[in-house]
C-alpha cells in the first residue's frame, strides 16, 4: 500500500480540544476517516461539523428521503465511502436491502422505480438532476413542493447540494472506509 499524499490526522488527536470533543460527541465517541482529513483545517472542520451535523440531525425532512438522496449522490459521483456510511441509516429509516441495492442503479435505465413510492422516485430524480444536470425540471420541483411543502423541499435540495460537496471532498482526497464499520 502506498503512502497517502495527505495523511489522516491521528485517531487519538486531542487538539483543538473543543472541536475534537464536538466531533467525537456527534460521532458517538469515534472519529471516522472523513473527520481525520477535515481536521487538517480547523475552520473547515468546525464549519463542516456544524453544517453537516444540522443536516444529519435537525431537519424536518423525512430521514428516509434524506438518506435516499445521500446514497444517490454517492452512487452518481462514485463515492463508495459515502454510500458505505449512508446505506445503514437509509435502512434504519425504513428502507429495505432491496432498495439499497436498487439505489446503485440510480440514473440508469434499469433503475427499479417500482420499489419506491412516487415521492421517493421524485427524490431520486431530483438527486440525479441536481448532481448530473445541475438544473432541475420545473415540473419535478412543482411536484416536490406540492408533496413536501417549501421547508422540506428546500431541505431536500440542500441535502443533495451538501452531499455533492461531501463526495467531491472524499474523492479528491481519497478518503476510504474505515477498517471497521461505525456502530
Amino acid at each position: 500500500m502506498s503512502e497517502r499524499l495527505i495523511p489522516y490526522q491521528p485517531m487519538d488527536l486531542a487538539e483543538p480540544a473543543e472541536l475534537v470533543a464536538a466531533i467525537r460527541k456527534r460521532r458517538g465517541g469515534q472519529f471516522i476517516n472523513l473527520d481525520r482529513m477535515l481536521l487538517h483545517s480547523v475552520p473547515i472542520a468546525e464549519g463542516w461539523n456544524h453544517f453537516i451535523g444540522e443536516i444529519r440531525n435537525n431537519l424536518s425532512l423525512d430521514p428516509k428521503l434524506r438518506e435516499l438522496a445521500m446514497c444517490g449522490v454517492a452512487v452518481l459521483n462514485g463515492a463508495e465511502y459515502e454510500f458505505f456510511h449512508h446505506a445503514p441509516p437509509f435502512k434504519k429509516a425504513g428502507g429495505t436491502e432491496e432498495q439499497v441495492q436498487a439505489l446503485r442503479l440510480i440514473g440508469q435505465a434499469g433503475f427499479p422505480r417500482n420499489l419506491f413510492s412516487p415521492l421517493e422516485n421524485d427524490a431520486a430524480d431530483l438527486t440525479f438532476q441536481m448532481t448530473r444536470n445541475i438544473k432541475v425540471e420545473p415540473e419535478l420541483m412543482g411536484r416536490l413542493q406540492k408533496a413536501l411543502g417549501s421547508t422540506d423541499t428546500v431541505e431536500l435540495v440542500t441535502v443533495i447540494a451538501a452531499y455533492n460537496m461531501v463526495s467531491r471532498f472524499l474523492i479528491a482526497l481519497d478518503v476510504n472506509p474505515e477498517d471497521h464499520p461505525p456502530a
